[in-house]
């Protein structure tokens, strides 16, 4: 059997094939290859990945009906990794479209795709941003998740609606992953700790929002990985004991499961600059703004349920993680 992994060539994609190939796994990458980002890293991502026999690449969009029904009849998969998505909180802001077309269009056809191959399971990412406006911490997945503050975490939010509606009316096993600002080498150029990286050496100022006042639970993405593998032969099944009168939105009478995936270490951003400016051996310029429209001051995630069930949880303290990247972008950029 073989394992799909839809955005293979992006960040946690590509970190997540490599895993399961050197640990024998055939596995069928699917992406579109869209310029979010700069296309060159994910072309390299993928050079890496091709090195490996037991890899197949398929390039196309999550969105579009006929690629996915034709990826779907060409193979048979024992489970699926639904990474693709269009990511970003402020990208959102200046175009929601896009968003829906790839995380509510896009996974609505890999659900509808993998109901239909009965697939035995289907692991999608979420996301820390679905708690939204909630401030109580840290963040449980028992927790309520009713009021977005972003288009991003709006979409989020969607797929483990839609998700726990195919589980419920076709008994299809999904579990959703709440991952909490994932971090290290081969990283998106978008995320805070990358681009400040780049402006820090080349000695341009870098923008630092709400004052610095802001504490994120930097992930790095090999805990995440591990994680994320423990869970794949452990598809959810109904929770008998699940109360309709008090029901715990993390899990369900039908085979529906969700998780928090976070380093449960909140680190303040400021600190965190801090870090990084050590290892790059540089001073950081900071201009500091006020808060942005969609953020939020602080994420921090309980992963008791995580632990609980797969005997881990991340645990990589931030410098080391920095230490990785740091020294992956000096090499994979010669500086």
């Amino acid at each position: 059997m073989t394992i799909l992994v839809t955005g293979a060539a992006g960040f946690v994609g590509f970190h997540l094939t490599k895993r399961l190939l050197d640990e024998g796994h055939s596995v069928i990458g699917f992406d579109n290859l869209n310029a979010y980002y700069e296309v060159e890293l994910k072309q390299a991502r993928l050079a890496v990945l091709r090195q490996q026999h037991q890899f197949q690449f398929v390039q196309g969009d999550v969105s579009d009906f006929d690629a996915v029904a034709a990826l779907f009849s060409s193979n048979v998969f024992s489970e699926v990794i639904h990474l693709a998505a269009q990511a970003g909180v402020r990208y959102s802001l200046q175009n929601p479209q896009v968003y829906v077309q790839s995380n509510i269009m896009g996974f609505t056809q890999i659900l509808e795709a993998a109901r239909k191959a009965q697939v035995k399971h289907l692991i999608y990412a979420s996301s820390s941003s679905v708690y939204g406006a909630n401030t109580t911490m840290p963040f449980q997945v028992q927790h309520p998740t009713n009021h977005q503050v972003s288009l991003y975490g709006a979409t989020k939010k969607a797929n483990e609606l839609f998700a726990h509606a195919y589980s419920h009316i076709y008994g299809l096993p999904v579990t959703g992953l709440r991952f909490f600002t994932v971090y290290g080498p081969w990283g998106r150029p978008d995320m805070a700790y990358f681009s400040f990286t780049r402006d820090i050496l080349a000695g341009k100022t870098i923008q630092v929002f709400n004052h610095g006042q802001m504490r994120r639970d930097f992930t790095y993405v090999d805990d995440i990985v591990s994680a994320m593998v423990r869970l794949i032969p452990l598809a959810p099944q109904p929770n008998t004991s699940w109360d309709r009168a008090n029901p715990d939105p993390s899990t369900s009478y039908a085979p529906y499961k969700v998780y928090n995936i976070g380093n449960h270490e909140p680190v303040p951003l400021l600190e965190f600059i801090k870090t990084l400016e050590e290892l790059l051996g540089k001073k950081a310029r900071i201009e500091f703004l006020p808060m942005q429209a969609g953020d939020v001051e602080a994420t921090y995630a309980d992963v008791a349920d995580l632990a609980r069930d797969v005997g881990f949880a991340p645990y990589t303290p931030i410098r080391e993680g920095l230490r990785h990247f740091v020294d992956w972008y000096k090499s994979y950029y010669q500086v």
